[in-house]
């Protein structure tokens, strides 16, 4: 195990709704090492976009935190002031998000975007406009743009979509982070260009020796990125282990409900699916929230929350099948 760079512990949040407060995410725990890329994969809807904007301090007004800690770089994040919060976010982290257009701004060029995010970014120099206009071109080129002075004179709705996400990437990596957020970058991307997306973030990230945190719902995403991936249901982290460990061997039934979904190449018949839905958050299972779902669930599970317990060797599930709680 490396040295930490993010820690949840035991996150609660929920959001205010015209019913009530409801109760998303519910227990998260996990964390990144220095240097580290890990993906959090699961279903729509079940609390890893949540998880990552809690780290920036990003939620909604809508949201409340019920309890929990998160650390970043040893400072606990719930604790820190305005000037904390805003050089963690020039300097320690930056996020990639899912829509390109949506984070983008239409009317200003994609110049005076970049050079925003340079001159809060803490460099030495980072003030100066030539220095800005460097560290732009330079940023773009390493994400493959072709002829970056002119997409820095250009707007957002001048280019296509992988010619955004792109931008997005050398925004975010235009100067040193330690850790890259990247939620669900490539999902209104084709395939081809998702896949040129993907393999320059990772290089961008490996160069760089930032850690990175990938939302996806995708598991052949995760396979191809990650080191590690943290499986997630409903608002709690039900799996994790490294890569190579989860596809080889699952633990948590939903985990293994998951990869049985995937497509095989020797084919065998069309997956059915998970029989069932996410619970809603108003009104969650009391245990499990799984339970309603599992094939294999007990009457513990549907009163009792089990905790994530290391089974072997860096693998660990949120399941009483594996003696969790006893």
């Amino acid at each position: 195990m490396g040295e930490k760079l993010v820690e949840i512990r035991d996150l609660h949040i929920g959001y205010r709704t015209f019913e009530g407060y409801t109760r998303v995410l519910n227990g998260v725990n996990c964390y990144v090492d220095k240097g580290e890329k890990v993906s959090i994969v699961g279903e729509t809807g079940c609390g890893k976009t949540t998880t990552v904007k809690a780290i920036l301090k990003i939620l909604v007004r809508q949201a409340r935190i019920y309890g929990g800690e998160i650390f970043f770089d040893g400072k606990d994040v719930l604790k820190m002031g305005k000037a904390e919060i805003n050089l963690m976010r020039g300097a320690g982290i930056s996020m990639i998000f899912q829509d390109p257009m949506l984070a983008l701004n239409p009317v200003f060029t994609v110049g005076s975007q970049i050079n925003a995010v340079i001159r809060y970014s803490g460099e030495p120099g980072a003030e100066k406009k030539e220095v800005q206009k460097e560290l732009a071109v330079k940023a773009l080129r390493e994400t493959s743009l072709p002829d970056p002075e002119r997409i820095l004179q250009s707007y957002p709705f001048q280019l296509s979509g992988g010619m955004r996400q792109r931008i997005c990437i050398a925004m975010a990596m235009a100067t040193p982070r330690k850790l890259v957020i990247a939620d669900e970058p490539t999902t209104n991307l084709d395939v081809t260009i998702q896949d040129q997306v993907l393999k320059i973030l990772k290089s961008r990230v490996e160069e760089k020796q930032s850690s990175l945190i990938l939302i996806t719902h995708s598991l052949g995403v995760a396979r191809e990125t990650a080191d590690r991936i943290y499986v997630m249901y409903a608002g709690t982290m039900v799996e994790t282990a490294r890569t190579g460990d989860i596809f080889k061997r699952q633990l948590h039934p939903y985990s293994q409900a998951l990869m049985s979904c995937i497509p095989k190449l020797s084919g065998g018949g069309v997956a059915e699916g998970i029989p069932g839905r996410i619970p809603g958050y108003l009104n969650p299972p009391p245990g499990c929230r799984f339970a309603p779902r599992c094939p294999r669930a007990m009457e513990k599970c549907r009163r009792e929350q089990p905790p994530l317990v290391t089974v072997d060797d860096g693998h660990a599930a949120a399941c009483f099948l594996y003696g969790a709680g006893d």
